[in-house]
């Protein structure tokens, strides 16, 4: 076992939109980036990669990763440096679907550059705790133990659910978790420090999802957000630029895609917040312009969108009413509000408890750092539960704790002297196989 000053574990927190990393004991990760890689397939390059995969690490220096597995080879390139260089041929890729693990040779590629290349470690010599979602398969479990142990060689492992770690990060034990990440929102009941699997309930709208709503209502009024990689900036004179355009014929599509999206993400970050009443087309039609400069210089107006697109989590029939967004209207009319989510959770788990987690309902993830989020949802639920329940909605005050929440928590988790004993050894997976990971991360 490991005693509390030798050694410190590393977390790691690999999230829809990014992956945090860092010492457990430290209160904020070392290194952020996002948890999507470039990939460029290498059919023409026939052997020059051989002598890199024959080095043994098959990783060059510029964290490149080969991966050479049924789909032709192709080259990753992980990290926020390597994505922002534009490249010809470049696909973004994102090793999630639906929220689940479905690339396991991405997912590979984004711990080796967040060991290796940002926090410079050895994976040998550090315990490694992993946050994973709340609806983690038995199956996808074993296989991070497997890579964690066959490859990495890690000394143990410990995989820790998202909700309970952020109810360790905010001091409690038993909650309700409200995480909206990037490509989900996730309600789930924690009680004494364990998920209660059956009332978990999870909606495919998050920050990405209100990110393309933005977009799209951006792009029906006629502004194009430019991404950064098209554009040079010339100044003429002082405080004056021309813009020239730059033209990349190979660009692809889902790359042009995640440079605009940076943008657009941004926009939704400084200018939107949820309104404090449902929204109504009637109400926000004169509302003042908030301007916002893109990086071309040229400035825009956003109005009635900073409402509208925020609402989406609460009433997701709007986005009927956003131009472009057809193709989603079908999931967006499956999908329930977050008020009816947190609700329809809390009544699936047992009588003695909803009082309790009514009065604590923790709010984490980035798009729950948005101005009024936490306002609106406690003041919408206090208007809908039925029993006239205590209803109280936590959020860091710090923004930064709340997008990191999951991280913080893992990371005093695993900090703790009380917690050493329960690491899953590399001496028990050599000795049981990784299906023993069930009994010691329930």
């Amino acid at each position: 076992m490991y005693g509390g000053d030798e050694v410190s574990a590393i977390v790691i927190d690999l999230g829809s939109h990014t992956c945090k990393a860092g010492y457990a004991g430290e209160d904020a990760p070392k290194a952020v980036f996002p948890s999507v890689v470039g990939s460029i397939d290498q059919m023409d390059v026939d052997d020059s990669g051989n002598a890199e995969r024959n080095s043994g690490s098959g990783v060059d220096s510029k964290n490149n990763v080969d991966s050479n597995k049924g789909k032709g080879k192709r080259k990753l390139y992980v990290g926020t440096q390597s994505l922002g260089y534009r490249r010809d041929h470049m696909e973004v890729l994102s090793p999630f679907k639906d929220g689940i693990v479905a690339d396991w040779d991405i997912v590979d590629s984004i711990w080796d550059h967040a060991l290796r290349e940002c926090l410079l470690v050895d994976p040998k010599e550090h315990p490694m705790l992993l946050a994973e979602p709340s609806s983690n398969t038995q199956q996808q479990r074993e296989r991070a133990a497997e890579l964690m142990f066959e490859k990495y060689k890690v000394p143990a492992l410990f995989l820790a659910k998202n909700a309970v770690l952020t109810s360790f990060a905010l001091g409690r034990a038993t909650s309700l978790v409200v995480d909206c990440g990037g490509g989900s929102t996730t309600v789930a009941p924690v009680h004494d420090g364990y998920v209660l699997q059956k009332a978990v309930v999870t909606s495919p709208i998050g920050g990405e999802f209100l990110t393309n709503c933005l977009m799209k209502s951006l792009e029906s009024k006629g502004i194009t957000i430019r991404p950064r990689y098209s554009f040079k900036r010339k100044e003429n004179r002082p405080g004056e630029f021309q813009i020239v355009d730059l033209d990349f014929p190979n660009t692809t599509e889902s790359y042009k895609l995640f440079s605009q999206r940076l943008i657009a993400s941004d926009i939704k970050e400084c200018v939107s917040r949820a309104p404090d009443t449902p929204y109504d087309e009637s109400a926000y039609s004169n509302i003042p312009m908030t301007p916002y400069e893109l990086p071309d210089g040229q400035t825009i107006e956003i109005g009635a969108d900073r409402f509208k697109i925020p609402d989406v989590l609460f009433n997701p029939s709007l986005v009927q009413t956003i131009p472009g967004m057809e193709n989603y209207v079908d999931i967006a009319s499956s999908c329930r509000g977050l008020p009816q989510m947190v609700i329809e959770s809390i009544n699936r788990c047992d009588v003695d408890i909803r009082r309790e987690l009514f009065s604590s309902i923790l709010l984490a993830g980035g798009t729950a750092s948005m101005q009024q989020l936490k306002e609106r949802l406690e003041k919408d639920l206090l208007e809908e539960s039925p029993q006239a329940a205590r209803v109280k909605v936590v959020a860091s005050g710090n923004a930064t704790e709340r997008r990191f929440s999951v991280w913080i928590g893992g990371s005093i988790l695993a900090s703790l002297g009380s917690f050493q004993q329960m690491w899953f050894s590399k001496s028990e997976y050599e000795e049981h196989g990784a299906s023993y990971i069930q009994r010691k991360c329930p």
